[in-house]
């Protein structure tokens, strides 16, 4: 099988995660007799530095015209005195909407061998936690209206959330698919108790749910599910909630698994290609000293075979890597503990790698 891949390496540590995953989606080609081929489409900080813009036209038809994308990470300080309709965030934005993609899929994972690195109490974390968060993403707050303007001498901001019954049914329905593949719970999440765009939500929700009998529906306060999230993370199954929400939630779901490095995600929309990225930020701060976790991104990879190019073997190959290496005893900076082997971001690339088997 041939497929194409946009690859966005981005700013800070981007260039080094993403160039280990592409190591290992080589390794994956090689062991399954695939071909891939890469071609770069540079957006945030550094396509502004390059091109005034942080999504330039030429990027976003890369993108559109490849079979997936790989996201490494976008922004840091050095732009942030840029206009913010061009900032690096926007860019990312941008190319969410260009691409169509409306579904955020994040999970949460706790690898048996990180227990340890969970800053959960050792008795819930034993229960387990395994959840995807489904968050709609190009919809809500951050795509409303935004404006600031002086209102009798001083300034006034607003920020407009908006929901159409459309763009619920849609994300509703990835939610009860995605759990029907797993263990048929989904939750919810809103703030219908206060929130009129939650209330349709509520009530769009409740209505799709009538197509998928076979899946039980919940319904949790966001507030209430913060606080759920650490006090008993293994009643969730799929978690459905709208972009703000889920973009707070999704980031408390993975510092409970030991490191926010650790956390694959995937944007989808109506057909197969999507855009897989960690979650985690560029972290300038260590860029270019071989510190970062790049198995945030190699998962990543992984779930790019399994959704969009039907590759479920060597998705679970990818991952299993992982296992071993963890299992191994080895671990980046940010999830070593005392007993541990201590590498860098390149020879935890390449470990994964050379596990990989068909």
């Amino acid at each position: 099988m041939e497929k194409r891949i946009a690859v966005i390496r981005g700013d800070g540590i981007g260039p080094e995660i993403v160039g280990q995953a592409l190591d290992v989606l080589n390794r994956v080609a090689e062991q399954f007799g695939h071909t891939f081929t890469y071609a770069d489409a540079p957006m945030g900080g550094c396509a502004i530095d390059a091109y005034g813009s942080s999504l330039p036209e030429q990027s976003l038809k890369t993108c559109l015209e490849a079979d997936s994308v790989l996201l490494g990470a976008v922004g840091g300080p050095k732009w942030d005195h840029v206009d913010k309709e061009n900032r690096p965030e926007r860019g990312l934005l941008r190319l969410r909407s260009g691409m169509g993609l409306y579904a955020n899929l994040r999970p949460a994972r706790m690898f048996p061998q990180l227990a340890g690195a969970s800053p959960l109490h050792p008795d819930v974390v034993a229960q387990g936690i395994d959840f995807m968060v489904v968050r709609e993403l190009i919809g809500g707050i951050y795509f409303g209206e935004h404006r600031t303007e002086s209102v009798g001498g001083e300034e006034v901001a607003k920020d407009v959330m908006l929901y159409s019954t459309h763009e619920i049914e849609r994300i509703a329905r990835v939610a009860f698919e995605t759990a029907r593949k797993r263990r048929c719970r989904v939750v919810s999440v809103d703030k219908s108790n206060v929130l009129d765009c939650s209330r349709l939500w509520k009530k769009t929700v409740v209505r799709i749910a009538a197509e998928y009998p076979d899946v039980e529906l919940t319904h949790m306060l966001v507030d209430n599910c913060a606080m759920q999230i650490v006090r008993s993370p293994s009643q969730f199954d799929v978690l459905l909630t709208e972009n703000m929400f889920g973009d707070i939630l999704s980031d408390e779901a993975s510092m409970i698994t030991g490191s926010i490095g650790m956390i694959p995600s995937a944007s989808l929309g109506d057909g197969r290609r999507g855009l897989y990225e960690p979650i985690h930020g560029s972290a300038p701060d260590i860029a270019g000293q071989d510190l970062a976790n790049p198995i945030g991104t190699i998962l990543s990879a992984a779930m790019m075979l399994r959704y969009s190019f039907g590759m479920a073997a060597e998705a679970d190959a990818v991952e299993e890597a992982v296992c071993r290496v963890l299992g191994a005893g080895y671990r980046t900076g940010d999830i070593w503990s005392q007993g541990t082997v201590k590498v860098g971001c390149k020879e935890m690339g390449a470990r994964i790698a050379r596990e990989i088997k068909r």
